[in-house]
């Protein structure tokens, strides 16, 4: 008797719930985040600690480059599923953009817990691709003074290179045209070509031809052997 009493009260709710957060979802995927919103805010209102719902709100909040909000809720889903990588990694990636909005001297203050969420979420899954690239990008872009640091840089695109092959020759090729080896950075840019041939491997060599080794002719030629290449596949 009680289960059928549960079914009579709770059913409906589950229902709605469901059929609001498949509205929601469809608007959030198709970019409208504007509309999708207030239906996870109430979502989220009505089950406090759904991870999916938390996860939204978060990532509807980063596209409205609203990081103290992200972090408010990025912070849940840590404290709610302390095994779960990404809910560090995007904690990680709010609180770096964060830190690009404030002083320096804050900005300072925040390094290490940025580290600490991108080196967690590694911890949590060795295989994170992600948080490699963010701590890549990191060590690169900070002074030495403050910790930045090429060598450990490439210690993360050689963990990449294991993992995955064209990530690797990529981020490699990232840090030698950061540091304007442009003649190295096309050997690994070919080499992810090689390795891979993906849109994003064609795109980085092009852009490193137009606009650092100003070629633009071979950036043309780069972008259509892709075109060629992928018309045939299909």
């Amino acid at each position: 008797m009680k289960q059928i009493v549960y079914l009579f009260l709770f059913l409906p709710m589950m229902i709605w719930s469901q059929s609001n957060f498949d509205e929601a979802e469809k608007l959030f995927n198709d970019k409208k985040y504007e509309q999708a919103q207030p239906i996870f805010e109430a979502l989220h209102k009505a089950s406090p600690s759904n991870l999916k719902t938390i996860e939204y709100l978060g990532d509807i909040a980063g596209q409205d480059k609203d990081w103290e909000e992200a972090l408010v809720y990025y912070g849940k889903l840590k404290q709610l599923k302390p095994s779960e990588a990404n809910y560090f990694y995007k904690y990680g990636g709010a609180l770096g953009m964060k830190a690009l909005e404030v002083n320096k001297f804050k900005a300072l203050g925040m390094i290490g817990e940025i580290k600490e969420s991108f080196e967690k979420a590694i911890k949590l899954y060795p295989e994170h691709i992600d948080s490699r690239w963010a701590l890549i990008e990191l060590y690169i872009k900070l002074p030495g003074v403050v910790g930045g640091s090429e060598t450990k840089a490439l210690k993360y695109a050689n963990e990449l290179l294991k993992i995955s092959a064209v990530d690797g020759y990529l981020s490699r090729g990232h840090i030698d045209e950061y540091y304007k080896r442009y003649k190295s950075a096309e050997l690994q840019y070919k080499k992810a070509i090689a390795t891979g041939k993906s849109l994003e491997s064609y795109q980085r060599l092009a852009s490193l031809y137009k606009n650092k080794m100003n070629e633009p002719e071979r950036a043309r030629v780069t972008l259509e052997e892709f075109k060629k290449k992928n018309q045939r596949s299909k």
